[in-house]
């Protein structure tokens, strides 16, 4: 029993300790925040996808890079197409929320949604993010 409630609070100890180690020393904790990657098939599709994420208060940030060629397996045919992709920065707790909401407003039958983890960056930076994007 005391095993499976250790199991059971370590992620929430872990996370506490944490954001009291960052806010003691000022330092940033890698992976605290992340980019998430979003491919659109136009660029209208990208805008709108990129202001209903910053309405939700879901990122402090979206980039949208221009037409990119892709090439892709789609039902076993070899696809290829342009798209323009989202970058998004956000905190690391709000992919799932990111994501969720993402394939609920997008067109593609399975939108691509990747994120990687911050482990490193300018400190002022990823300070401003986390003042920009509610946590949970």
């Amino acid at each position: 029993e005391v095993l499976t409630l250790l199991v059971l609070v370590y992620p929430l100890l872990r996370g506490a300790a944490l954001r009291l180690h960052s806010a003691v020393t000022g330092s940033y904790v890698p992976g605290t925040h992340s980019i998430a990657f979003v491919a659109c098939l136009n660029e209208q599709i990208a805008r709108d996808i990129a202001r209903a994420i910053m309405d939700k208060r879901l990122a402090a940030y979206v980039n949208i890079l221009p037409k990119s060629s892709a090439l892709y397996f789609w039902k076993g045919e070899l696809e290829e197409s342009t798209e323009i992709l989202l970058l998004v920065k956000t905190r690391t707790s709000k992919i799932g929320e990111l994501s969720n909401y993402i394939r609920s407003i997008h067109p593609f039958e399975i939108p691509e949604i990747i994120s990687l983890p911050i482990d490193q960056g300018n400190p002022g930076y990823l300070k401003w993010i986390e003042e920009n994007v509610p946590r949970d």
